[in-house]
């Protein structure tokens, strides 16, 4: 035998009948420690600093791509005259 029952009630309501916590302010609070940790970081990094932090690999790998990338087109027939210009 099933026996099938549909309630319609909002998560706020279901968590009342069921007996569990309120964690909504509790979250929020967690949030806004998370948010002033973060602005203060920010604050006081520089914008290298910054860069080098979210993309290290990125960044570090992109000079060793465009060279690999100049090598290979030097190496092509007719792309002897495009060549990269050094900063060093």
């Amino acid at each position: 035998m099933k026996i099938k029952f549909d309630i319609e009630c909002s998560p706020e309501e279901a968590r009342k009948f069921l007996g569990l916590p309120d964690v909504v302010p509790m979250q929020e609070k967690l949030m806004q420690e998370v948010e002033k940790k973060m602005q203060d970081n920010i604050r006081n990094l520089d914008p290298e600093t910054m860069v080098k932090t979210w993309l290290p690999a990125t960044v570090q790998g992109w000079g060793e791509m465009q060279k690999m990338f100049w090598s290979q087109m030097g190496g092509m027939p007719g792309g002897d005259s495009v060549k990269p210009k050094d900063k060093e």
